[in-house]
């Protein structure tokens, strides 16, 4: 089943009178438990592919469908509601509240949710987390006391927080030196092989043949989407 289905997206931005399109005519479809990368030069659009993909913008044009539900259209309101149960996010700046525990960042989205936990539950749910991604020794650490590497863990236990089936990743190693930019990509690796779809979003190609796919936007367009070593050679249209 196609987790995510794009028709037709467009997307322009309004400079006075004129109207700059930034995507044009995207067509794209990624499965339950695929590990994407979009790449692209500076300027390619695939920020704003993200953006749109995240539920963080809306397209100008055409349809996006997650897990069935048409979202493009959603109100802010959806669009909040829908990032916060099925997306989660990972940012090359960790955006982590600094005079805050770790744990107490990891449950930060749990108040923004429906789900009626309770202060206890909500705990647990995040010691979980932090000891998934190796830090169930750091939780009362602030991230002043954490290295990067740790930071960008504790990011992504946030960003699993709420169980969402999709995990978006913007340059996740970016601020990190090559041996803990390793350790991070292998983190996704194990994530994905327990189901979760990841899409990451990197100018770096070295970073991207992590993925199982590659798909390559140049001037707001989509010029390929092959896949990764095991199926090398093949090309798939994106």
């Amino acid at each position: 089943m196609n987790l995510i289905e794009l028709e037709h997206i467009d997307k322009s931005y309004r400079i006075g009178e004129m109207a700059v399109p930034v995507l044009k005519d995207i067509n794209l479809s990624i499965g339950e438990g695929e590990y994407v990368a979009l790449t692209g030069a500076s300027g390619s659009g695939k920020s704003t592919l993200m953006n749109i993909l995240g539920c963080l913008d809306r397209p100008t044009g055409g349809k996006y469908f997650l897990a069935g539900q048409e979202v493009g259209s959603a109100s802010n309101d959806a669009r909040a509601l829908i990032r916060n149960r099925k997306i989660g996010f990972v940012f090359q700046n960790f955006n982590l509240l600094p005079r805050t525990t770790a744990l107490d960042n990891v449950i930060m989205p749990l108040v923004y949710t429906n789900e009626a936990l309770s202060g206890r539950a909500s705990r647990e749910r995040g010691i979980e987390m932090l000891r998934r991604v190796g830090l169930g020794e750091r939780m009362d650490h602030t991230p002043s006391q954490l290295s990067g590497g740790q930071q960008q863990r504790v990011a992504i236990a946030r960003a699993l927080i709420n169980h969402p089936p999709v995990l978006f990743a913007d340059e996740p190693t970016g601020n990190l030196d090559s041996k803990t930019s390793v350790d991070v990509m292998k983190m996704f690796d194990k994530l994905n092989e327990e189901g979760i779809t990841i899409i990451l979003v990197t100018h770096s190609f070295e970073v991207a043949h992590y993925a199982k796919r590659i798909i390559q936007i140049k001037d707001g367009e989509i010029i390929s989407g092959v896949y990764g070593e095991e199926t090398a050679g093949k090309e798939k249209e994106a």
